[in-house]
């Protein structure tokens, strides 16, 4: 135990010492070359912090600009998306419904093709009428079921490439022309 006690009188002596060096330099040392500043844990002298200082600064500012910029620019886009967004519901929503109108009016149309032709067949039946105009009549008959068919799967064809494209975040044909 007296061991320890020595060894930390010792430690202590030279501690003191030391310290009584250091201040003796701290006195007799330049007032021009005294460091004012710590960098990464050095200390510099009074000219080379002030620039580091003033070259943080002025980066400091410039991010400060960029990030002013990068919200301008962020918040722009979104407005941008936002009104893409309601162009295409409002462009899908017209293609949609003339579609539909046109379609209506193609039944309509087909609907009374049969009815006349349903009409032409009971005249024939009775022996009122021609046989080639009912040939005629069933050739526009079959081709309005045609048309009809056709009108039908333009419609599918319109409804998948519209959710596929939801689906998938690909603009549609509707959406790039």
């Amino acid at each position: 135990m007296s061991d320890d006690i020595t060894e930390l009188e010792r430690r202590i002596t030279a501690a003191l010492d030391r310290i009584g060096t250091g201040l003796e330099g701290l006195g007799s040392a330049a007032p021009e070359a005294a460091p004012t500043g710590e960098i990464m844990g050095e200390m510099v002298p009074a000219s080379d912090f002030e620039a580091v200082q003033r070259a943080l600064e002025d980066e400091k500012q410039v991010t400060e600009e960029l990030e002013e910029r990068l919200g301008e620019l962020k918040q722009r886009h979104a407005q941008e998306i936002a009104e893409l967004q309601a162009k295409l519901q409002a462009a899908s929503g017209t293609d949609t419904l003339a579609m539909d109108a046109e379609l209506q009016s193609l039944r309509a149309a087909n609907a009374d093709l049969r009815e006349s032709n349903a009409a032409l067949r009971e005249a024939v039946a009775q022996n009122v009428a021609e046989p080639h105009l009912i040939n005629k009549a069933m050739m526009a008959e079959l081709e309005g079921l045609r048309a009809t068919r056709a009108a039908d799967g333009a419609e599918i064809e319109a409804v998948y490439s519209a959710i596929s494209a939801l689906l998938d975040g690909t603009p549609s044909q509707e959406e790039t022309v």
